[in-house]
């Protein structure tokens, strides 16, 4: 059995991704800050800060007086976040760090004084969620909060559902385990919020998702359908999944698509703690 590649991102860089990411943070992003309830001059550590959308988001909510660090380990989604801050020109708002969630590139007086270390669709791409959630605990001052936002793959519904796509659903899941990931992480953030030592405070879920009618649905769509195309390599590779189901399902998917009774019901899994 192929060793799991502890750092491969299964959607990749390309700029068909980049381009998902972008319009992702556009249908996410006010939801997400509102949980964050953000009140100013905070400090903010934004872990595997990609596109660096939302990471901009809340250095505006921290303005005047607040700082954000965006650490991301991804050089291409780093400089592409740079160049998106400099056409918003908003280069200034974030320090941009480059490196990995796994040993945070922190200097040694900045550990223990965040007031908020965040992760946003993060763990699920980690072997080890757990070291990751204690570098972001140590990273805060004490009373400070530790906020994770991530996914559990089985919680969606498309209906009426499109032929085979629950197939290449659990396909798409298996992609994830075969790199050694937790495609259901996002019912862990509980339990890994206590094991790395903080305690927690809430969890929630934010709706994400839409309806025929609704004149963001189409976006939402293209990110359905996106999530599992930018993962075909190891869906059809690795796992064997056949190239004309594969092709099939989305075919069907995007027909779906254009249903007028056509949902989609997901939950982004959402949980908060704070350090002792």
């Amino acid at each position: 059995m192929r060793r799991p590649d502890n750092h491969r991102y299964i959607h990749g860089s390309e700029p068909k991704e980049q381009r998902r990411l972008s319009r992702l943070n556009d249908l996410l992003n006010q939801a997400c800050l509102r949980e964050l309830a953000l009140t100013g001059g905070e400090t903010v550590l934004d872990v595997g800060s990609g596109l660096g959308q939302f990471t901009r988001a809340m250095a505006r909510a921290v303005a005047p007086g607040g700082r954000v660090v965006g650490v991301e380990r991804d050089k291409q989604q780093l400089n592409e976040a740079q160049r998106q801050a400099e056409k918003a020109r908003e280069r200034s708002a974030v320090e941009w760090r480059h490196g990995d969630v796994l040993g945070l590139p922190l200097e040694k007086r900045e550990w223990g004084t965040f007031d908020v270390a965040h992760a946003r669709f993060v763990l699920e791409h980690l072997q080890e969620p757990e070291q990751a959630v204690g570098q972001m605990v140590r990273a805060v001052r004490p009373g400070g909060r530790i906020v994770l936002a991530d996914d559990d793959h089985q919680m969606i519904r498309l209906w009426p559902e499109p032929p085979g796509f629950t197939e290449l659903w659990q396909a798409y899941i298996r992609a994830y385990e075969h790199l050694g990931c937790d495609p259901f992480v996002g019912r862990r953030l509980v339990s890994l919020l206590l094991d790395a030592g903080a305690r927690p405070r809430r969890n929630h879920w934010i709706f994400f998702g839409s309806c025929a009618g609704d004149p963001e649905f189409p976006a939402f769509v293209q990110n359905a359908i996106g999530v599992i195309e930018t993962a075909r390599k190891v869906i059809v590779g690795p796992l064997g999944f056949g190239t004309k189901p594969f092709d099939q399902a989305l075919r069907a998917m995007r027909e779906w698509g254009r249903r007028p009774d056509a949902a989609i019901w997901y939950g982004l899994c959402w949980a908060e703690g704070v350090r002792g």
